[in-house]
């Protein structure tokens, strides 16, 4: 699917939702580099920034439903100016995130994460920071708040990764 996606890119189209991989609980299929990498290539094909904010939309809009029993403060994201949310789940080792914001673009920076992190083991998680963000030059097109909100979205991520192997680690103790 991720394939696809870059050849409809390179086509000069933007995909729509029945084009996308979109993460369903499913654990991912490429590692996280390849992930990454895909997300490099996908924004180096789109060319300028107004087209990358625009898919940045459409990506937040091909998320799985957030159910609005989710939407609470213990759930909430503390640091965006944005509304956001996010939820994990432990299965079989990985962990899985959910996650929306009141905000279209912050909603399509939490589809870049997912897309990344979600359905992977802990240690993978930390073992592998975001760095195509920085590639994409994704940090320098966003406001401060922004980049800011994208910070605590990531650092969220990192806790409730390293909060599963604490869990892990205290199971393993007599």
């Amino acid at each position: 699917m991720t394939l696809f996606l870059l050849v409809v890119i390179r086509a000069g189209k933007r995909p729509n939702s029945q084009e996308r991989a979109v993460d369903k609980g499913a654990a991912p299929e490429e590692s996280i580099a390849q992930a990454q990498q895909t997300i490099v290539d996908s924004f180096q094909c789109l060319g300028n920034w107004m087209a990358r904010y625009e898919y940045l939309i459409d990506l937040g809009r091909s998320l799985p439903d957030f159910p609005e029993k989710w939407r609470t403060e213990a759930n909430r994201l503390h640091g965006c100016q944005a509304q956001v949310w996010m939820v994990s789940e432990l299965r079989d080792y990985k962990l899985f995130f959910q996650a929306r914001s009141d905000s279209a673009i912050v909603t399509g920076l939490l589809a870049l994460l997912m897309q990344v992190y979600s359905g992977r083991l802990p240690q993978e998680i930390l073992s592998h920071p975001p760095d195509f963000l920085r590639a994409i030059e994704l940090e320098q097109h966003l406001s401060p708040n922004r980049a800011n909100g994208l910070f605590h979205m990531m650092e969220r991520i990192r806790l409730e990764a390293q909060g599963a192997l604490d869990a892990e680690a205290a199971k393993a103790k007599p």
